[in-house]
């Protein structure tokens, strides 16, 4: 479920999912957009969707000597908000812990 958030009038999201080629937990952030009309009609559906990625940050769970890396993604310019930035980086950094902390434990898969 991604999360979202609304600053200075423009909606965000981020979300997780796991890229099995990469063997690696995958943290999005996108602009949100609005949802179609046709889900309105659905109680409690959110009024916006993630949009295309523009960051992708990769954490690898199964090597712990493979680093964490971001990744840019967009043809156009962003201007990504400070604190829009703090809030991926955040969600980042926990995600990237959770990993560790569950190599360590030898439960790779047990994360997120």
């Amino acid at each position: 479920m991604p999360e979202l958030r609304l600053h200075a009038g423009r909606h965000y999201a981020i979300q997780f999912h796991y890229a099995l080629p990469d063997d690696a937990w995958c943290v999005e952030l996108s602009e949100a957009v609005p949802a179609p009309t046709a889900r309105a009609e659905i109680p409690h559906a959110a009024a916006h969707l993630p949009g295309a990625a523009f960051l992708v940050a990769v954490i690898p769970d199964e090597d712990p000597v493979l680093e964490p890396t971001v990744h840019i993604h967009s043809r156009d310019e962003h201007v990504i908000p400070y604190e829009i930035m703090r809030w991926f980086m955040e969600h980042v950094a926990e995600q990237v812990e959770r990993c560790r902390i569950a190599f360590e434990q030898g439960e790779p898969d047990a994360v997120e």
